[in-house]
């Protein structure tokens, strides 16, 4: 299998997934980069997989069935183009013959949907949409505090192996916010200077690793003492779990 990252828009990735043949692609916000890349390599395009209902993953979606024929599954709680196949927590969609097991993670939408693969080439691979970003987690537009965290705390408990392919390239201003809750987390700073030599390349960040993302990001780590700490000494009376986190995501929302 190949992965390969698709830019579009400003800061957007389609992540495109093939296997010499045949291929997938994930929130298509515009279809010209896919069908680029499909005449260029010859690849027919199988499906089509949406995590969530927002126009920078979905414009592309009606264009791309139409000409290609591919069959479109979301989540069945969110307005995605139709005609496509709604998926709910829990179901199995199978695509390049490999089993995506569907995960409800809402937060940033209410509906949001993640996509799992246990094993393509040795290790898990996940889609995740706006839900998690490498060093970061997504804007709560329609769900809560509670419900993100409860939704980043399933991620977390997927093997450590997990590649994270999420949907914007946000890393390095993440980063930054990250190193303002924790500035001696030594990994943290590691994995700074690596995402800045990559984008110094021209080159994606993404995928990372969720073993990584435990090391570096404050959205998975907001139990840990020393972001518990920040976020309290910031300007907040935080103490449970999802206060915290509450918090921790709107000193984000301010961060410059």
């Amino acid at each position: 299998m190949n992965i390969i990252a698709l830019p579009a828009f400003s800061d957007n990735y389609i992540w495109l997934l093939h296997d010499g043949r045949r291929a997938l692609v994930v929130d298509p916000g515009d279809a010209q980069p896919v069908l680029k890349a499909l005449h260029s390599t010859g690849l027919d395009l199988e499906a089509i997989l949406v995590t969530h209902h927002h126009p920078d993953h979905t414009a592309g979606v009606s264009e791309l069935r139409e000409a290609t024929g591919a069959t479109v599954w979301g989540p069945a709680r969110e307005a995605i183009p139709e005609p496509f196949i709604p998926l709910h927590d829990g179901d199995t969609v199978t695509a390049l013959g490999v089993a995506w097991s569907v995960l409800d993670v809402p937060g940033h939408t209410a509906g949001h949907i993640a996509f799992w693969a246990s094993d393509i080439d040795g290790a898990p691979l996940l889609f995740c949409g706006d839900t998690l970003f490498s060093g970061g987690c997504g804007r709560l537009f329609e769900g809560t505090p509670a419900q993100m965290l409860a939704s980043l705390d399933r991620l977390a408990a997927l093997p450590g192996n997990t590649r994270v392919c999420c949907t914007h390239e946000y890393t390095l201003s993440n980063l930054r916010f990250a190193r303002a809750v924790e500035p001696g987390n030594a990994a943290l700073q590691q994995y700074e200077q690596d995402c800045m030599a990559l984008r110094q390349r021209e080159q994606p960040t993404l995928p990372s690793t969720l073993a990584t993302e435990l090391q570096i990001n404050p959205f998975l780590r907001s139990r840990e003492a020393s972001v518990k700490g920040a976020v309290q000494a910031w300007r907040s009376t935080a103490d449970d779990a999802a206060a915290v986190f509450a918090s921790l995501r709107q000193w984000k929302n301010e961060f410059r």
